[in-house]
């Protein structure tokens, strides 16, 4: 029996703003700030675009709470972006080593770092470090092995 076989590639475009502070460790931070923000913004543009159609309407109102969305959620995640890849940098600056613990320690003390400015939960701050490190490091391994 004949077979087909299909082949290709699928790749992202890639979007570079480069923003020079002055400062290396300012300009990772930045840049992570900016490119995360973005893709969060745009996240929460295509759940208000669903709503949108699932009412069939919108209202002036319900535009403006959904640019608002758009902004709080695009400099939350562009913050914790910007904090990680600031703290993961540090790390790999202080080690002297370049590998998957320096995103395991900046992972950890991001996760920390978020969770402690807004709660005061100390359980809750050392189960965000946990997460942060987990995701961190998974994140890395994928990337590494992809």
């Amino acid at each position: 029996m004949p077979r087909t076989r299909i082949s290709g590639t699928l790749s992202s475009p890639k979007v570079d703003l480069i923003i020079d502070t002055g400062n290396p460790f300012l300009n990772l931070t930045v840049d992570g700030f900016l490119k995360i923000g973005c893709v969060a913004a745009t996240k929460a543009a295509a759940e208000e675009a669903y709503y949108i159609v699932k009412r069939g309407s919108i209202s002036h109102h319900k535009f403006e709470d959904s640019l608002k969305k758009m902004c709080k959620e695009g400099a939350y995640w562009g913050t914790v972006a910007g904090v990680y890849v600031g703290l993961e940098d540090g790390v790999e600056r202080i080690r002297g080593v370049r590998d998957w613990k320096n995103a395991m320690i900046g992972g950890a003390l991001t996760g920390a770092v978020i969770s402690a400015a807004s709660n005061k939960n100390k359980d809750k701050i050392v189960m965000d470090a946990i997460a942060g490190s987990a995701i961190a490091t998974a994140a890395e391994f994928i990337n590494h092995f992809t």
